[in-house]
């Protein structure tokens, strides 16, 4: 045996290992960050920057720099995240025009842009200036009957097809994370998942280009989910420019979570909502500090997205109201049944574009998404332009359901028989009977509330960027604008019933339709969502109309209650499970009588686990483990007689130790015996220098008994985001439960296919 001095005086050698190693502590992709150890690792870097700015000037400014990092990341993403907003929602509004025709004075002019200047406009035809000119005025000269009517038509169909393929092909082509919502690989991501690439920069590229085109195009889709991804890979940018963020997937999912609160700031004009919305329905990890960057970064943008002004009307919210007739108390009654409509529309939507997008992927119609996207566009092309309510964008027309009928309004909707002798103020009409206009409107919303409904069913998770908010918006809009009219009416033509006598008197101002309008749209967002504070938030940021808030809480919540009572999955968990991403939900209950000895690997009749032993395995035996298996990590073991634990090493550490010592250390060969302990084993005299690997060895990791609840296992895992924890009993190594584990015995007990977890 050789003695200890000998290997003492080789221990530069042996302990090179104690200096850092490029790509230790990183992951591989589609895996799961491990929570407790970034945490830890950056407990130890403020540590060390903290006890170093006491040297010198120079260090205490690094310090300095280093707390205020994390508020010039927010000023970047909030600057960044709102100009691109600003620049998407011109794009879309002169994109939109585009189908329809053309502006003399600068074919760069949107339609509203066109006629601002003119002279020659009249207050009743002021979408009319001879500066803007449809399709067929400039090329056969004629914007009445049929050849110019099937000369439009044909152009918006080929506009709408153009604008759709080439957004299909680009995200085909160069990226292809740019399609879809993003909003629930965000979720997923934030809950400590590594999807590489998802928030490049590349995907950050196209998905602002296509997303333009794909609104553009006419499809029953919206911007505000892809603006929570596009936001996120403006976070991850920033992020990846700073160490502190870069080099540490904790730190860097905090930034995340404060960009997707900047992505709904900027989408709706919501800075407060957005916070919210990150809060309730997109973070996993949300610390205090997190909260107040978030906001920050949530102000700055919506400042930004206020300076370029995009609607011209120098206001951030989409669609500003501004009604005069307080609500009363019998109106909660239809409030509550639209609350109603929109959970049974969220549960409707959820069921039938899970199984739809299951199809798609379980059969050759996947292999086909340029078809697919060309096929859905055309459909919807031609049933929409015939109908007014369908041919404009689903802004321009959510936002004239919520608006209020005044004096000066023109909209079919407003077409009311008026009294000739009324003499009341303009902001104070009393309720009128219902003009023809209005009937032929009511029909035609009818049917572009059907149509909607079953083409945003086959719309969203095709392969472009789609979003689900303003759609979902839109059906509840038109639902509540068709039931306020309903109400309005009925309470005109008997204003002597018991529920109307005591608020609603002839020649009142009773009824407002774009209120039932309002809280229509909450309920059908929250019935396919799931959300309540951050919904209602948004929905009074987005209208301005504060005074509102308990028709819109009723119906958030009556709308979640219904939709629950069928399911408890929104739509971005459906597209979780379905996409099978190991995503645990806080939101779920555990409520079986399982054990940790039910569901640890190994199970009886199956080989005996795989683990290192700290002292007298040799490089070649370790590789060997490696090659053989495909864990992510080995439990390291005293023996393995004894199985006394002492750590856990990750299979990826393990891999790039091993290389890095063969290429930096002399006499490391396949028959070096590896040891994990502070001090090495003895050898005999010509053994080849051992190689010590103590430094990537987690020393504490989790353990539970084989008898701790399952409901407390999966508690663990969902509060302290673990990779897995180690089952033991009395010190002794009995197996281990990973967080694919848990999440196949959660699918297992819920009569769920086990094998839909995809990913480590």
């Amino acid at each position: 045996m050789v003695n200890t001095g000998e290997i003492n005086g080789s221990s530069n050698l042996m302990d090179f290992l104690d200096e850092p190693i490029p790509d230790v502590g990183t992951y591989e992709d589609f895996h799961t960050i491990d929570w407790l150890r970034e945490k830890s690792r950056d407990t130890d870097r403020h540590r060390k920057i903290t006890s170093k700015s006491k040297e010198s000037i120079w260090e205490f400014i690094k310090g300095l720099l280093d707390a205020w990092s994390g508020w010039i990341v927010m000023l970047q993403i909030g600057l960044l995240a709102g100009t691109l907003a600003g620049v998407i929602d011109l794009a879309v509004d002169w994109m939109t025009d585009l189908k329809e025709g053309i502006c003399l004075n600068g074919f760069w002019f949107s339609h509203e842009q066109c006629c601002w200047t003119s002279n020659e406009i009249t207050f009743d035809n002021r979408d009319k200036c001879p500066q803007w000119q449809k399709w067929s005025e400039l090329m056969i000269n004629k914007s009445e009957g049929a050849s110019a009517y099937i000369l439009n038509y044909f152009l918006y169909i080929m506009s709408a097809l153009t604008f759709s393929f080439l957004a299909v092909s680009l995200v085909r082509v160069f990226a292809p994370y740019a399609c879809g919502s993003g909003i629930p690989e965000i979720k997923t991501i934030l809950s400590g998942f590594i999807i590489r690439g998802y928030l490049g920069k590349w995907t950050l590229l196209i998905k602002t280009v296509t997303l333009v085109l794909v609104v553009s195009s006419g499809l029953s889709l919206g911007k505000e989910g892809p603006s929570v991804h596009v936001a996120c890979c403006c976070g991850n940018l920033f992020s990846s420019l700073l160490s502190k963020y870069s080099k540490n997937e904790g730190k860097r999912r905090e930034v995340l979570s404060a960009a997707a609160a900047v992505g709904v700031s900027v989408a709706f004009g919501a800075p407060i909502g957005g916070v919210l919305f990150s809060l309730e329905e997109v973070s996993y990890y949300f610390p205090l500090k997190t909260l107040w960057r978030s906001f920050f970064a949530a102000l700055v943008a919506a400042f930004t997205l206020r300076s370029i002004n995009p609607f011209g009307n120098s206001r951030l919210v989409l669609f500003y109201v501004e009604y005069h007739t307080p609500w009363y108390m019998a109106e909660l009654f239809p409030f509550i049944l639209l609350g109603v409509f929109g959970g049974l529309w969220g549960t409707l939507f959820i069921r039938c574009n899970i199984a739809w997008c299951r199809r798609r992927k379980t059969t050759s119609l996947g292999k086909y998404p340029v078809l697919e996207v060309i096929v859905v566009t055309a459909i919807t092309a031609i049933i929409a332009y015939p109908n007014p309510y369908t041919r404009r964008s689903t802004s321009e027309l959510i936002s004239e359901l919520f608006n209020d009928c005044g004096a000066l309004e023109s909209s079919q909707l407003c077409d009311y028989i008026n009294d000739i002798n009324m003499t009341r103020p303009v902001d104070d009409i009393p309720d009128r009977p219902a003009g023809p206009g209005v009937y032929t409107a009511m029909w035609q919303l009818a049917l572009a509330l059907v149509f909607k409904i079953i083409i945003t069913i086959f719309t969203f998770g095709m392969k472009i960027p789609s979003g689900l908010f303003i759609p979902s918006i839109a059906v509840g809009a038109i639902a509540g604008r068709i039931v306020g009219v309903g109400v309005e009416q009925l309470a005109y033509h008997h204003h002597d019933w018991i529920i109307f006598r005591n608020w609603c008197r002839p020649g009142a101002d009773c009824v407002t339709p774009g209120l039932y309008a309002m809280v229509g749209a909450a309920a059908c967002l929250g019935g396919v969502t799931r959300m309540t504070v951050s919904l209602v938030v948004i929905m009074f940021e987005l209208t301005g109309g504060l005074e509102y808030i308990v028709p819109l809480m009723a119906a958030a919540v009556t709308s979640k209650w219904v939709a629950d009572a069928f399911g408890k999955e929104g739509i971005y968990e459906a597209h979780i499970h379905l996409n099978g991403y190991p995503f645990l939900d806080v939101k779920d209950e555990f409520t079986h009588r399982t054990l940790a000895t039910d569901v640890m690997r190994p199970r009886r009749g199956e080989p005996p686990l795989s683990v290192l032993t700290q002292d007298n395995m040799t490089v070649e035996d370790v590789e060997t483990l490696i090659k053989d298996t495909d864990y992510n990590g080995f439990p390291v073991v005293v023996s393995k007689d004894s199985e006394r634990l002492i750590g856990f090493a990750q299979r990826r550490e393990l891999i790039i130790a091993i290389k890095n010592a063969r290429q930096r250390q002399d006499g490391v060969v396949s028959n070096s015996i590896i040891y994990f302990t502070e001090d090495p084993p003895e050898l005999p005299a010509n053994s080849p220098h051992p190689l010590k690997l103590r430094r990537i060895l987690n020393l504490s990791p989790f353990t539970v008994t084989d008898h701790t609840p399952m409901e407390t296992v999966v508690d663990i895992f969902r509060k302290l985001g673990l990779r897995q924890c180690l089952v033991t009993r009395s010190g002794r190594l009995l197996g281990i439960i990973t967080k694919k584990d848990v999440l196949r015995h959660m699918a297992h007990l819920a009569n769920q296919d086990p094998e839909s977890i995809m990913f480590n």
